[in-house]
């Protein structure tokens, strides 16, 4: 029997099964990529091995290969429903003073922030992830009232349009004003620890929700993560903190995680995310990567300024897609959209005769 603590991340990715009808590949949690071996971590341990063998492995390895491999289950929210076959696209609309990309820029008009996320949409967001309290470091903390004052407005008028709206806050009054204003899912920063609530609100509207790791959830998500190693530690911490989810009263199916680049990582830290994002799929729920415009990608080009980060935005929303990811949080939605489109034409047999 496998050790508890393996841990399997899919590698090798191939373009198309046609070729291997020997079981040689398999697919990545029902989606667009197909992979042929896996990486073996166990403590200080990595090996590579095919596919095909894992199930000599035992059966915490058979298990976490059949959640890998497993599509995972539409949402429906309403009368609208949200698939994962596929990555799609979260528009980020901040409605503060001080977020770090684009804080001021529809806080004080309602009708100008919706239809700023209503052109989102049109331009090819699934969903508009709508915030009003900035999570950047060192941001103060905004009174539930305000926060409340903020959002409701806007949830309201992007519900009446019929957007797909999740709601970025840690608060659990702000999850009930927003949910009961028309939003869909609620994205806490704080993996639901911050507000003694929330994790009740969550439980009992129904609603999805989104859980991001950070290394201090109740102090900011800033702190020092003091990671023996990063990617198996995320990995380990939103494992423990769907369990504890789950036994709150929330159904897995509901749950959709985020490793949280840029809160408590170092540059070397996130890009050790980034490149292993695959070993996110043995938890079993839809991977949300919100890395848009974030500080590394300055650290990475000679500390390009915020609203000169675009390309290094697509091309880690181009990572997250070879890796699997199902849901992109982004600022730039047209440029996502066109890239994600070309990576997928690259995919489809029927353009390229395959």
């Amino acid at each position: 029997m496998t050790s508890l603590h393996l841990r399997l991340r899919p590698v090798q990715f191939v373009d198309t099964p046609i070729g291997h009808e020997d079981n040689s590949v398999a697919r990545l949690a029902g989606g667009l990529q197909w992979f042929a071996a896996y990486e073996v971590i166990e403590g200080r341990t990595r090996r590579t091995i095919p596919v095909a063998d894992v199930a000599r492995l035992g059966e915490r390895a058979a298990h976490l290969h059949a959640t890998i491999t497993a599509p995972r289950p539409a949402l429906k929210l309403g009368e609208r429903t949200l698939h994962f076959d596929q990555p799609i696209v979260a528009g980020i609309l901040n409605v503060t003073p001080d977020s770090f990309s684009d804080g001021g820029k529809h806080v004080d008009d309602p009708a100008a922030a919706a239809a700023a996320g209503i052109d989102m949409a049109a331009a090819g967001a699934t969903l508009i992830d709508v915030g009003g309290e900035s999570t950047r470091p060192g941001a103060p903390a905004v009174w539930e009232g305000d926060e409340i004052a903020r959002l409701v407005p806007v949830v309201e008028r992007l519900a009446r349009a019929g957007a797909i709206v999740s709601v970025d806050t840690r608060k659990a009054a702000v999850m009930e004003a927003t949910l009961a204003a028309g939003a869909h899912i609620v994205n806490d920063v704080a993996a639901l620890l911050w507000d003694d609530r929330a994790l009740d609100v969550v439980a009992n509207s129904g609603c999805p929700v989104v859980l991001m790791h950070s290394p201090d959830p109740k102090k900011g998500g800033h702190g020092n993560g003091g990671y023996t190693n990063v990617l198996t530690d995320v990995f380990d911490w939103l494992e423990a903190r769907i369990a504890a989810v789950v036994a709150g009263g929330v159904d897995r199916s509901q749950i959709m995680v985020d490793p949280g680049i840029g809160f408590g990582k170092t540059l070397a830290e996130n890009l050790a995310l980034l490149n292993g994002l695959a070993i996110f799929h043995g938890l079993g729920c839809p991977i949300m990567l919100g890395a848009s415009r974030k500080r590394l990608i300055g650290a990475l080009s000679n500390e390009a300024p915020v609203d000169q980060r675009l390309a290094g935005s697509l091309a880690l929303a181009l990572k997250g897609a070879e890796a699997g990811v199902q849901i992109l949080r982004v600022h730039d939605v047209a440029e996502t959209v066109q890239a994600l489109k070309i990576w997928r034409g690259l995919r489809d047999q029927s353009l390229v005769g395959g």
